[in-house]
């Protein structure tokens, strides 16, 4: 094909023509990262305050996490699982050490996690609460994937309307309503509450102080699964180990993602007790890649990095650094750890990502209201300034 402008300009008119049309990225052609900065096709540097939705945790290119992959590169990538792999049985031992659990079942992204643990609550309502067609209860602005099973409990209308026909079996309550909760679980066929510690996609929708507890108290006291998608604000991004441990609450089943792949490989995991993996046999469920060798060995060197808790405590410490800066200067910001949405004065978050962009940030807006805004966790706090001075200056205009 013919060159007909810039190299930028060329590269997303390959990608509008021969893609599918089901992003709609900011008008920037990155081709090389490291920490936390971003570089373009035409060599312009940007800090990167979006971290792929959290898979960026660690920055890009991590030195550890890319040594670990290349390590791996060299000796075995994919077996399947018709065969054992070095890898496997370490990563889910480390993976279900750090949960405090005792299984693990590894796929690759986090809509197949999210699949997964909803197969395994329906099999568990069938085979040890006797339910013949098992409900799960959801949360209103859910955000869980986009298969045609996940959008079917989706409110959001740019992810569900002209999917259907949907599949049923799930019911959804107001986030943060435990009363609303309450009620659902009463309900006989209820085997699993399914919801998010902290909405993400929704704006970064932090629940009431207690919800965490009450939601625990009210799935133990009617023998349901409570199931938290920990996919974004697991693994350190909500200045804890998870977000369940704002409040020291520990879910029946996590389901894990993104940043467990170091930002390098897919890798996502459902972990949880012998109780719910037990009603899982032989070739009910499985994939190809899931718990590939390659992935195993980075997720294990990203247990490794959290461990230790010096990056939850800077997620912490910083994060709460940005948010009173930017309330100070009165925004409206939700925040836990370096996970905060910014609520964009004039309403037009697209409009102020836009113009972050010209001045060297790049972020993501949500719902045309909210900014997020996401760094890394290994981010400096020289950098997290440099960064928040130019939101402020272009929130400010």
């Amino acid at each position: 094909m013919a060159a007909t402008g810039s190299r930028a300009e060329d590269l997303r008119g390959l990608e509008d023509r021969h893609g599918a049309h089901n992003y709609h990225p900011l008008p920037v052609v990155i081709e090389r990262g490291e920490g936390s900065w971003v570089w373009d096709v035409d060599g312009r540097r940007y800090f990167d305050a979006l971290s792929a939705y959290s898979a960026l945790n660690f920055g890009h290119r991590h030195p550890r996490l890319v040594a670990a992959a290349e390590a791996q590169l060299g000796r075995l990538t994919l077996t399947s699982r018709a065969f054992h792999a070095d890898q496997l049985g370490p990563f889910g031992a480390e993976l279900a050490a750090f949960c405090g659990k005792q299984r693990v079942l590894p796929m690759n992204t986090g809509a197949e996690g999210v699949e997964t643990a909803i197969k395994l609550a329906r099999k568990w309502g069938h085979e040890r609460r006797g339910v013949p067609e098992p409900r799960i209860v959801v949360c209103a602005g859910n955000f869980h994937g986009r298969t045609t099973t996940i959008v079917s409990f989706s409110d959001d209308p740019l992810a569900r309307d002209g999917f259907g026909p949907y599949t049923p079996g799930f019911t959804a309550v107001p986030y943060g309503d435990v009363d609303a909760l309450r009620a659902e679980l009463a309900g006989e066929d209820v085997v699993a509450f399914l919801f998010e510690p902290i909405q993400g996609e929704a704006g970064v929708v932090i629940p009431p102080d207690g919800y965490l507890t009450a939601v625990r108290a009210a799935c133990t006291e009617a023998g349901a699964l409570m199931i938290a998608d920990e996919i974004q604000s697991g693994l350190g991004r909500a200045g804890a180990r998870f977000a369940c441990d704002h409040e020291d609450v520990e879910p029946d089943l996590y389901i894990l993602g993104k940043a467990l792949g170091g930002g390098i490989v897919p890798l996502s995991a459902v972990v949880g007790d012998d109780d719910v993996f037990g009603v899982l046999h032989p070739g009910e469920h499985g994939s190809t890649f899931g718990g590939n060798p390659l992935a195993c060995a980075v997720g294990r060197e990203v247990l490794r990095l959290i461990e230790d808790g010096s990056l939850i405590e800077s997620s912490a410490a910083l994060g709460a650094r940005a948010a009173d800066r930017l309330r100070a200067a009165g925004l409206h910001v939700r925040q836990r750890g370096l996970w905060l949405g910014v609520d964009v004065p004039d309403g037009s978050a697209r409009a102020a990502c836009e113009r972050l962009m010209t001045v060297g940030v790049l972020c993501k807006d949500t719902h045309e209201t909210t900014l997020r805004i996401a760094p890394p966790l290994t981010v400096t706090g020289d950098d997290l300034d440099w960064a928040l001075d130019r939101v402020l200056e272009v929130l400010a205009r």
